[in-house]
């Protein structure tokens, strides 16, 4: 259960936190961790993604549907081949890079394009096409993809993970507050990709991946839910925060498309800096609104 009193608790009781900045990632015009949030907009390039409003059928729909993220508000455009669902196909680095080295190329002058992958021929190919934001999801081969990142001079988003693959059935630890583990999680990472040449990370708490101790969609929703809210205490790790805004499927029903704007309102609150959605142009208003409001 989320209370005013207990939000209310949780500040006083991570003051400090709440007040700590983060050193922004700047690529261009684009600075995640900034003032302003960000927006990132996903771009499914896979057809087994579920989310079917953002799935691109070939390289003129991808196009089309960047650019109308990109008109709506989006400061970086999210690109991936494989669905990170369980059980759907995997995609070898041949195919994935077929589809996506097209789409990055044509998008890299108009803005800062992110690729979601996990194997480094795919990391090389579309950093040599044009990305400049490296979404790492999986860890088999963590320092050859860091390693990548540091001589592209890309940023990269480490995504939580405690197996190779995101794409692997894992389990959270579900007892107790869920950030010391994240902050243990994410610091020795961090540490390594600066020891390889990375000079610009966002950590990712992984609210929008599979585990197989959190099916239920109403306890996976409301975990969710309080992670999202007390992000800011990550801030100490000194880098910015990107969340994959839920869906709540089972939550909204047929409104499911306002979903990740409700949940964009606890993660703008709870100090998230790069929101990563599959509705731009629902999302941006709602923070706006915050923003404009003074509501923090």
């Amino acid at each position: 259960m989320i209370t005013l009193a207990e939000l209310a608790g949780l500040f006083s009781e991570h003051r400090e936190a709440y007040g700590l900045g983060v050193r922004p990632v700047e690529l261009g015009s684009v600075r995640i961790g900034g003032d302003e949030p960000v927006l990132m907009g996903t771009l499914n390039l896979s057809r087994d993604s579920s989310y079917r409003e953002s799935v691109a059928t070939g390289t003129a729909s991808a196009l089309r549907k960047a650019r109308v993220d990109i008109a709506q508000g989006a400061g970086v455009i999210d690109v991936g081949a494989e669905s990170s669902n369980l059980g759907t196909r995997r995609v070898g680095p041949e195919e994935q890079l077929a589809q996506l080295a097209p789409v990055i190329g044509a998008l890299a002058s108009e803005t800062v394009v992110s690729v979601e992958t996990y194997h480094p021929d795919v990391v090389r190919g579309c950093l040599d096409a044009g990305a400049r934001i490296l979404n790492m999801t999986g860890r088999a081969q963590e320092d050859t993809m860091l390693t990548l990142a540091a001589e592209f001079g890309a940023a990269v988003v480490l995504c939580f993970s405690e197996v190779d693959n995101v794409r692997e059935v894992a389990d959270l630890p579900l007892d107790g507050d869920p950030i010391p583990h994240l902050l243990e999680h994410f610091g020795p990472r961090l540490d390594r990709a600066r020891e390889l040449g990375v000079t610009q990370v966002v950590i990712d708490p992984g609210m929008g991946f599979y585990y197989g101790n959190l099916v239920d969609p109403m306890p996976r929703a409301r975990h969710q839910a309080i992670v999202l809210a007390q992000c800011f205490r990550l801030h100490e790790l000194g880098v910015p925060v990107c969340n994959a805004l839920p869906h709540a499927f089972d939550l909204f029903e047929e409104e499911f498309r306002t979903a990740e704007s409700f949940f964009a309102v606890i993660a703008g609150l709870g100090g998230t800096h790069l929101f990563r959605t599959h509705e731009v142009a629902r999302v941006r208003p709602v923070l706006r609104g915050l923003a404009e409001l003074a509501v923090r």
